[in-house]
C-alpha cells in the first residue's frame, strides 16, 4: 500500500483547492496519469500520479482546501503487472518543477480511513475547512467524538459541540471557507493597504468623436499603451526593501475580469505590439477560459499596470486598489451623458469616468496628472 499526499506545486504556498477528480475508487491509474486538479493562486495545476495501481481511497472533495502535505490517495501497488520503467518512474518526483525548498508550513494532519490504531491519541481528525469552522465559532475540537468515518469530525459535529444549529440548505451560511481566486484577494489587498500610499485622481473623457459601435475594451487598452509610453513613471515596479524602481519599456497590461469563481487578473502581455482584432482575441480566449476555471498561472504574472474596466456592471468612479510591485492602476467607470457648453451651446455628449490610482511613494502628483491627461487625449480621439 502507498500512500500519496499534496506535494509542494513549485509555487511556494502552502495551501490549494480541490477543483476535480479524475480517478475514483477501484480505479487502475498508471504512472503520471492525470489525477486530480487543483487550483494555487488563482491558476489551476493538473496533478499526476506518482504510483502504478489501484486506488483503494480517496479523501478530500471537490471545493475542499487542502494544505501541502494532505492525504490524497491511497494506492495498491500492482507489482507482477509493472514494467521496470513504470518501478522507475514511481520513484521520481510527483511533478516536474516541484519545488526543493524547505517550506516551513504547518500541515493539518489528514488521518482518515487509516486505522484507528495508527494514529496518536492527541491528533485531531478533521478536515481544514472544519478547523477553520470550530476557530470561528470558538470550539476546541479536543472534546470532539467525531462523527465522521473513524472518528472524522464534521461541520455538524461543530455545531452541536456549541449549541448552535447547522444552517439549513438553502440559508444564508455563517461561516465560509474562502477558496481559489477569493483566498488570494485577501493577501493582495491586505498587502496592498498595508505597503502602498495610495492616491487617486480622476478625469473625464468625452467621448463625441466616437462611433456608434467602438469596442470600449480595445479603446482603453490602447490608451493605457500610449500614456505608458509618454510618462513611464506608471509603468513601474517598486521594491520598498531595498528602494530600487523599475520603470518598464514593455507594457503588460493585466487585465481585471469578474467570475463567479472571483477576480482574476490576467496579463496581456507586450500590449503595445498587438493589433486592434489582436487585443479582442485575447480578451475573448482568456475570458473563455476563465469562465471554465482553464488559466494557467503564467498568464497571470508579470503585469506592469492594471486596468478595472468596473463600469462595464456599475459605478462612475472608483478608488482602484494597486496590487504590488505595480506602481498604478485605471479604473474606467460607466459611460454616462452629461450637458457641456460648445460655441456657447448646451450640447449632449458621452463622457467616460475615469480614476487612476497610485503609489505616492514613487510616483509624484504631476507624473501621475499627465498620466491621465495622456489617457484622456487618445481616448478622445475618433480613432486610435
Amino acid at each position: 500500500m502507498k500512500s500519496f499526499t499534496l506535494p509542494d506545486l513549485g509555487e511556494g504556498l502552502a495551501e490549494s483547492e480541490i477543483v476535480e477528480w479524475h480517478v475514483n475508487i477501484g480505479d487502475n491509474v498508471k504512472v503520471d496519469q492525470v489525477i486530480l486538479t487543483v487550483e494555487t493562486a488563482k491558476a489551476t495545476v493538473e496533478v499526476p500520479s506518482p504510483y502504478c495501481g489501484k486506488v483503494v481511497a480517496r479523501y478530500g472533495n471537490e471545493g475542499d482546501v487542502i494544505s501541502i502535505g494532505s492525504l490524497l490517495l491511497e494506492f495498491e501497488e500492482q507489482r507482477e503487472t509493472e514494467k521496470p520503467q513504470e518501478k522507475q518512474a514511481d520513484a521520481a518526483t510527483v511533478v516536474g518543477n516541484v519545488s526543493q525548498q524547505e517550506h516551513h508550513v504547518n500541515v493539518d494532519e489528514f488521518w482518515i480511513g487509516s486505522d484507528q490504531a495508527d494514529k496518536p491519541e492527541h491528533m485531531i481528525t478533521a478536515m481544514p475547512s472544519t478547523r477553520l469552522l470550530a476557530r470561528q465559532l470558538g470550539v476546541d475540537l479536543n472534546g470532539i467524538q467525531g462523527s465522521g468515518p473513524d472518528g472524522l469530525i464534521l461541520d455538524t459535529d461543530v455545531y452541536n459541540q456549541c449549541d448552535k444549529p447547522q444552517p439549513e440548505k438553502g440559508v444564508l451560511q455563517e461561516a465560509e471557507v474562502l477558496k481559489g481566486a477569493r483566498r488570494t484577494m485577501v493577501t493582495t489587498m491586505t498587502e496592498s493597504h498595508h505597503n502602498v500610499a495610495a492616491v487617486t485622481i480622476t478625469e473625464e473623457a468625452i467621448l463625441a468623436e466616437w462611433p456608434d459601435d467602438e469596442d470600449i475594451s480595445i479603446r482603453l487598452i490602447q490608451a493605457i499603451v500610449d500614456a505608458c509610453q509618454q510618462e513611464p513613471a506608471l509603468n513601474a515596479w517598486f521594491d520598498a526593501e531595498t528602494m530600487t524602481r523599475c520603470v518598464h519599456n514593455t507594457v503588460n497590461i493585466g487585465i481585471a475580469v469578474d467570475s463567479k469563481h472571483g477576480l482574476y487578473v490576467p496579463v496581456l502581455r507586450h500590449a503595445h505590439e498587438f493589433s486592434p482584432n489582436g487585443i479582442r482575441q485575447w480578451l475573448d480566449k482568456t475570458v473563455a477560459g476563465i469562465q471554465k476555471r482553464k488559466i494557467r498561472r503564467e498568464q497571470l504574472q508579470h503585469a506592469t499596470i492594471t486596468l478595472s474596466n468596473f463600469g462595464a456592471i456599475a459605478g462612475i468612479y472608483a478608488t482602484p486598489v494597486v496590487s504590488p510591485p505595480q506602481v498604478a492602476i485605471v479604473g474606467a467607470g460607466r459611460i454616462i451623458e452629461k450637458i457641456i457648453m460648445r460655441d456657447c451651446q448646451p450640447v449632449a455628449v458621452k463622457a467616460l469616468p475615469l480614476s487612476v490610482t497610485f503609489d505616492h511613494r514613487v510616483c509624484t502628483g504631476g507624473e501621475a496628472a499627465r498620466f491621465i491627461r495622456a489617457l484622456v487625449l487618445h481616448l478622445q480621439q475618433a480613432t486610435a
